[in-house]
Order: C-alpha cells, then sequence, then structure tokens
C-alpha cells in the first residue's frame, strides 16, 4: 500500500474493464552462493520456494550493483513480507467487486447509462468468456490488468471510460510502481516478456524494480525506517517532510509534512514553498532561488543548497536546539481497498518491525 500507488486511481486501475548509500563498491564482495544461502535463511519459515526467492533476489543486487548486506537483505524482505508475504502476485479480497464499482463511479461520472455499461462488459473477450465474467473472477492486479488491456481495445465503452490509461498502478511482489518500471527499465536484466507492466507482475520484475526503488538511490537517514516511508510516499518524503518541519518551525506558519516541497507540474507556489518564500528576507534568499532550490528535493543534493542549511539554522536558532533532519511523513493512505485509516507512518513502522525481526534471525 503506497500513496505513490494512486491506490484511487490504482482501483481506478482495478477498475477497469544505518543505512546510507547502498552502494559500496569497496566493500568485499561476496560470493554468490554465500549471499542466496545467507536470503535463504533469512526468508521468513513459511515462505515456499525459498531458493527461487533467493535467486531473483541476488540477481536484482548483483544486476544493479547493490551490495548485500545483512542491513540490504532485511529491508527487503521486510518490505516484500509487508506487501505480499512473499506471493509473486498476491490477490486482493473483493477484487472484482471492487472493480465494477469504480468501473460504475466512471460511467456516472461521464454520464454513461448503467445499462450500457452491462451491456459492454457483456461482449465476448479473447479468452471466450464475457468481460464481467472475467472482472467477477479477478482475483489479482495481474488479472486486472489484462482485462484492461484487453477491454480498452474492443469495447467502445472501453475507450471511453479510460482513455489510453491503464489504471493498474502497481504490481508484483514488493507492490513497485509500474511508472516507476517503465522509467528506469533501460538496465533491466532480463529480456522482456511482451511490457515492462507485464514483468513488473512476475517474480523477477517485480523484485528487481521493487529493490531498485527501496536502495537505488543515495541517502544520508541513519534508520532504515525512513527509507521504509520513502517506498511508500516517494523518494527523500521523510527528509523532505523534515524540511518542512523546520520551516513551519521558523515561519510560524502551520504545514502539512506530506514530502511535497513544490507543486509538480505547476508554476505556482504551493504551501511550502509559499511558507519558505515569508523568510527570504532573513535567509538572504530570492523567490527564484528559493524555488529552483526546492526543485533539488527528489536528490540528494538538496541536503547541500544554501536554502536546506540556512532553513535548519534559522529553525534551530529559534527552537534553541536540534531538529530532525528525517521525519515519518503524516500521509493517510487512499484506497478502495482500505476499510480503516492507515498511513505512511503505520506502513513504515510495520515493515521495520519485520525488519528487527529478520536482523535477530540474522543474529545482528
Amino acid at each position: 500500500m503506497r500513496v505513490q500507488r494512486v491506490f484511487t486511481s490504482t482501483l481506478a486501475l482495478l477498475a477497469l474493464a544505518g543505512c546510507a548509500t547502498q552502494r559500496t563498491p569497496q566493500e568485499p564482495e561476496r560470493p554468490a552462493a554465500e549471499v542466496k544461502a545467507q536470503i535463504v535463511q533469512l526468508l521468513p519459515a513459511t515462505t515456499k520456494d525459498r531458493q527461487g526467492w533467493a535467486a531473483d533476489i541476488y540477481a536484482a543486487f548483483a544486476a544493479q550493483k547493490l551490495s548485500p548486506t545483512t542491513q540490504n537483505l532485511c529491508s527487503v524482505l521486510a518490505v516484500t513480507e509487508q506487501e505480499s508475504t512473499f506471493q509473486s502476485d498476491p490477490a486482493v479480497p473483493g477484487l472484482g467487486k471492487i472493480a465494477r464499482d469504480e468501473i460504475d463511479r466512471r460511467a456516472a461520472k461521464v454520464h454513461i447509462p448503467g445499462l450500457l455499461v452491462s451491456a459492454a462488459l457483456q461482449v465476448r473477450s479473447p479468452t471466450g468468456k464475457s468481460y464481467s465474467e472475467r472482472l467477477s473472477a479477478a482475483r489479482s492486479e495481474k488479472e486486472l490488468s489484462a482485462i484492461f488491456d484487453d477491454f480498452i481495445g474492443m469495447v467502445p465503452l472501453g475507450q471511453t471510460l479510460f482513455g489510453g490509461f491503464n489504471p493498474v498502478h502497481t504490481g508484483g511482489p514488493m507492490q513497485v510502481s509500474i511508472a516507476f518500471a517503465e522509467q528506469h527499465g533501460q538496465d533491466y536484466p532480463y529480456a522482456v516478456d511482451g511490457s515492462v507492466r507485464r514483468e513488473v507482475f512476475s517474480r523477477r520484475g517485480g523484485m528487481y524494480f521493487g529493490i531498485a526503488h527501496l536502495l537505488g538511490y543515495p541517502v544520508s537517514y541513519r534508520e532504515p525506517l525512513y527509507r521504509f516511508a520513502d517506498f511508500n510516499a516517494g523518494w527523500y518524503a521523510s527528509r523532505n517532510a523534515a524540511f518542512q518541519n523546520a520551516v513551519s518551525r521558523a515561519s510560524g506558519i502551520r504545514l502539512a509534512v506530506d514530502g511535497d516541497l513544490i507543486s509538480h507540474g505547476s508554476i505556482m507556489p504551493g504551501s511550502t514553498e509559499l511558507a519558505t518564500r515569508t523568510l527570504g528576507k532573513s535567509l538572504g534568499l530570492r523567490n527564484p532561488t528559493i524555488r529552483s532550490q526546492l526543485e533539488k528535493g527528489d536528490s540528494l543534493d538538496f541536503e547541500q543548497t544554501e536554502l536546506y542549511e540556512k532553513v535548519f539554522a534559522l529553525a534551530e536558532r529559534a527552537e534553541g536546539k536540534a531538529l530532525p533532519r528525517a521525519l515519518l511523513p503524516g500521509i493517510v493512505l487512499q484506497s478502495p481497498k482500505i476499510t480503516r485509516k492507515l498511513t505512511t507512518a503505520w506502513f513504515a513502522k510495520r515493515v521495520d518491525e519485520r525488519y528487527q525481526r529478520c536482523m535477530k534471525r540474522a543474529g545482528s
């Protein structure tokens, strides 16, 4: 479950028809057999095909030149256990109904009568079954994505309801974003089976891209907890949430600590940028400079900017104490699949509990 999955949309989808930089090449390279044996030992006792999981996880680390330390391995295993309990294509309870409800919602939004929707779903698909039958039987996002791909091309209402947009946004054992996988597929080490989207729903592809999303960027976090939060909310969300907290303390303006420093896709300033601008005189920075440096919020370089350093200095003088450089983002998870109030902090803490158990199994 991760906000970034845009689960609301995702089920629109479903709808359908100390771990700083993990790349440490200076460390002695461990033999493949040793790493795989450790993965097998660290996997939860109920995991099936342990050798297969170990092979795919090791291959992802090796292809991306990530260091297979115990901490890194346990981080990956903890996220995978939380997201899928080590199922390549995890089932989603009530998925067919969730998907049909979303189709009906979209139809109503564009003023398409329910009878026409029902008629469209009775069209026979390439499998010989109607789309309605396949939809009712769908148990996983992989199945739903395949139904959608068929539906949009063969049924007139498919294009009207969904355009060229496949609403299934996440998949695989780590529930990684398909958009992320498509953006980072250039170095994928396997022959692609049809499309990167399809690869995400496989164990090898889901683990490769999930590991890339979790470990494939440098951070200054001292605890893996914040990587877990970033996995749910987006790269550097925890670091950026701490910056928003500092801006709020320095300016007296209350801000949501959601990790979003600018309004992406818009030249208009968002709430964080506007609050930071009120500090411009104290910081000695003009609005264009503030904007350009906030735009570095999706990289480690942001921490080296004049804006970052001066905001924390100003806030800490005002508070009379040091402020944290990482905070769990205050994001409520939204999805038709979620029936209770869950947050990014909840997700990160649950994963961290699994991580701690893994580290105990490792004797660390």
